[in-house]
């Protein structure tokens, strides 16, 4: 899947939930997300657009707790896609 599909299934994501894609930078297949109050992370995806390769992270020292179970979820066997990533996020999120 091409840097541009997943930044589609990124933005119809979003649509369903508080987050928003705020950047996506096509070189590094990087894209932010971010929701109010201060609730940001990103996502690197791997070049197949599927598989363990995904990597989650924050540049937010308080987010980054929350995003253990994602990042427990991604290096777990079986191959992910972006849209099970991004909803593990999600839930690793919410209360």
């Amino acid at each position: 899947m091409d840097f541009q599909q997943l930044a589609d299934v990124a933005e119809k994501w979003c649509s369903n939930t508080p987050f928003e894609l705020i950047a996506t930078e096509e070189t590094e297949r990087r894209m932010d997300f971010y929701a109010d109050p201060g609730v940001s992370f990103y996502v690197l995806c791997p070049d197949n657009g599927c598989g363990d390769n995904f990597h989650v992270w924050s540049e937010s020292e308080d987010c980054l707790p929350f995003l253990q179970l994602a990042q427990d979820y991604i290096s777990s066997c079986g191959k992910k896609t972006l849209h099970e990533v991004l909803e593990k996020v999600f839930k690793s999120f919410r209360p």
